[in-house]
């Protein structure tokens, strides 16, 4: 009888220790929401609009708000007039530092001047309102193409620095007949 309880005692202290080890803080997604739509604003006024089919927030030494099928954020001007967006096919904040990776047929659009950036990647500081990236760019304008090794752009893409450019295509418009 002894040794069946000694037996039960260990193993219950293994089960006890596999069981902190799976659950602790930084391993599990705290919450979990499902086709989100968030808003930001200063003064209520709104200035971004977040959507997202899937978000995992984790807690933990670095929190994280993950967008593991796609997010798509818009940002509005003082008159609360769409004024750019970032997109992409997933997407990472990490909320201590309020960087955000965005992978995968990442998009920015600034709808005043009709530009478009493409890329495979992109970060972006949120405290400092800036995006970059390492990777190659392509930047669609109305009149031109523009190819690069790397950018550095303010959110909005109203300013930007391309670093290596490539080639630039200048387009022509057609006429129609």
């Amino acid at each position: 009888m002894l040794i069946f309880f000694s037996m039960m005692f260990f193993s219950c202290e293994n089960s006890l220790t596999i069981v902190k080890e799976i659950t602790a803080e930084d391993t599990l997604a705290a919450v979990t929401a499902n086709d989100i739509i968030y808003y930001r604003s200063d003064s209520g006024m709104v200035f971004m609009k977040l959507e997202a089919p899937l978000m995992l927030r984790v807690e933990g030494n670095d929190p994280t708000i993950e967008f593991p099928l796609g997010f798509e954020a818009n940002f509005y001007d003082s008159v609360q007039q769409p004024a750019s967006l970032i997109r992409a096919k997933y997407g990472i904040t990490h909320e201590n530092t309020q960087i955000m990776i965005a992978r995968d047929s990442v998009e920015v659009e600034n709808f005043q001047t009709l530009e478009k950036l493409q890329s495979s990647t992109l970060f972006w500081n949120q405290k400092t309102k800036r995006i970059y990236t390492q990777a190659l760019v392509k930047i669609t304008s109305p009149d031109k193409v523009v190819y690069g090794d790397s950018l550095e752009a303010a959110e909005d893409f109203s300013t930007r620095t391309i670093y290596n450019i490539r080639a630039t295509i200048e387009v022509e418009e057609s006429e129609d007949y």
